[in-house]
């Protein structure tokens, strides 16, 4: 399968080959379903904690008796549904983290580079250099191509393209290595840059 390779005027410049078992395979949504779920639990820190009507303080004493004065049977202040009182079911730290095998985290990223090449989300550009970080710039290619809220992928950490993304509102950069299936689908442009197609293609080949 042939892919337009643009530059950033947003013009053609040359076309390459996409590996087919990557980027022309059927998307399987249910396992990109799971990997997005693992990823999202993954990210909870688990942390929060209250306390139980038996952890808080007082509450002791029966309030009053138990028959007689009219008033509803009470045991202790420090039910859940006086103020003070202890929460019901009270959350504790645990641990939410899900794992999802290789094969299938593999499956799952195919499957979206291939969406992302049926929906006509993919762009592919000759390379993506800046002298120093300028968002303007960054702007401008965005503007070239006709695009908004997008995901740019380098090969390699580039402090200059990365700063030149940061300041724009809907769009981030990432380097193949850090690359996740939640961040493709929240963007709905992928950019790629023609060295991380190649590195692309070598990992999931």
């Amino acid at each position: 399968m042939k892919a337009d390779v643009l530059n950033v005027k947003g013009e053609v410049v040359e076309s390459v080959s996409l590996n087919n078992d990557i980027f022309k395979i059927e998307p399987n949504m249910p396992v990109v379903h799971q990997y997005v779920k693992a990823y999202l639990a993954n990210q909870r820190q688990g942390t929060q904690s209250a306390k139980t009507r038996a952890e808080v303080r007082g509450g002791g004493k029966k309030p009053w008796r138990q028959k007689g004065t009219g008033r509803a049977r009470v045991g202790s202040s420090r039910n859940p549904v006086w103020t003070g009182g202890g929460v019901a079911f009270a959350p504790k730290p645990r641990d939410y983290s899900q794992s999802i095998n290789k094969k299938m985290k593999r499956l799952a990223m195919k499957s979206v580079f291939s969406a992302k090449v049926n929906d006509k989300e993919l762009f592919i550009l000759d390379e993506l250099k800046f002298d120093a970080p300028k968002t303007k710039a960054m702007v401008e290619v965005f503007d070239n191509l006709k695009i908004n809220k997008t995901l740019v992928v380098i090969a390699e950490n580039d402090k200059n393209v990365v700063n030149s993304v940061r300041n724009i509102k809907d769009a981030k950069c990432a380097t193949v290595g850090t690359l996740n299936v939640y961040e493709m689908l929240k963007y709905n442009n992928l950019i790629l840059t023609k060295d991380a197609l190649t590195k692309i293609e070598e990992v999931y080949k």
